[in-house]
This record gives structure tokens, C-alpha cells and sequence, in this order.
């Protein structure tokens, strides 16, 4: 004989079909976070502390033909290096940390977003204050301006430092 019939659903207990879509949805896919669209990539003085404070590598990324670009030596203060993998990640520190690097005038939205491309989603342009180093003509002036902080899972990180003469030669620039 055929299996008897299911039982008939009371309407009060119907699940609606939304529910039983997230019922059945990954775990991973609801937990993820919404990737924030990015912003229109600003101008100025931007602060790099790891492969764009490369000049050829700069040069290449903004398409610098006969342009050697200007990096000026500045530190930036509260703010610290862990490695993302091979690279660099900017995350904000105690106020006693300091990370050094060099500053880049970027003119054109243009070249600010070619440097959000190369950079990833996983950092994003922010606001930050530097200062120039003693000795090239402008030490101990402080200025406002960008860099690129990682903004990426903050889990994928270890604590290391980054060796932009090393990550050159593994990566035959040098």
C-alpha cells in the first residue's frame, strides 16, 4: 500500500519562503561582510611605507615615462606594520608607534586610482598625519594627507616586518 498522506499544515506555522531560503543558506555567506564601494581616490600628499615607496615600481603603476617620482622621507606616528602574506599592512597602533616611509604628491584622480587598483580592496586610502624627516629641508613639518591602511581580515595578519630590498629581489626587480 502507498505511504498515507502528510499531515495537513496548520497556516499559522507555514514558514515563509524567505525563511526557508536563510535556513538554507551558508553560515559563511550571511556572516560576510558587505564590501563598501570605494570612494573617488583623493589627491595630495600620500605617505607609502611599503612596495610603492619604490620610485621604479611608482613610476610603472602611474605610467611615469620619463619622470623620476619625488619621495620625501616622513614617518607617520600611531600607526604599525604587520604582514599580510609578503606585504605590508597599515593598522593603527598605540601612540608611541611609528612607521617610516616616504611621501608622494599624487596630482590626478587618475594616478589615485591607479594606486587604489594596484593596492587592493583589502586597503583603502585614508586621512592620516605625517611628518618629514630631519635633513630634507622640510624635517619635523607636519603634514596632512593619505596612505593606505589595511582594511582587509584583520585574521589573515601576522606580526613581522617587511623588507622592501628583499620583497625587490624575490620578486627579480633587482
Amino acid at each position: 500500500p502507498p505511504p498515507p498522506p502528510p499531515p495537513p499544515t496548520n497556516p499559522q506555522t507555514k514558514l515563509s519562503p524567505h525563511v526557508l531560503k536563510l535556513r538554507t543558506t551558508s553560515p559563511k555567506f550571511i556572516n560576510q561582510a558587505l564590501k563598501a564601494q570605494p570612494a573617488a581616490a583623493p589627491t595630495g600628499p600620500y605617505f607609502f611605507y611599503g612596495t610603492l615607496a619604490d620610485p621604479s615600481l611608482l613610476a610603472e603603476i602611474l605610467g611615469l615615462v620619463d619622470d623620476t617620482p619625488h619621495l620625501r622621507p616622513a614617518h607617520l606616528l600611531g600607526y604599525a606594520c604587520k604582514l599580510w602574506g609578503q606585504y605590508p599592512a597599515l593598522v593603527e597602533a598605540g601612540p608611541g608607534s611609528v612607521v617610516h616611509g616616504f611621501v608622494y604628491e599624487v596630482r590626478t584622480r587618475a594616478d589615485g586610482e591607479r594606486l587604489a587598483l594596484y593596492e587592493t580592496e583589502n586597503y583603502r586610502a585614508e586621512r592620516c598625519r605625517f611628518k618629514f624627516v630631519e635633513g630634507d629641508g622640510e624635517g619635523g613639518k607636519e603634514e596632512v594627507g593619505y596612505t593606505f591602511r589595511f582594511v582587509g581580515d584583520a585574521e589573515e595578519l601576522s606580526e613581522g616586518g617587511f623588507d622592501l630590498g628583499v620583497w625587490l629581489r624575490r620578486m627579480g626587480r633587482r
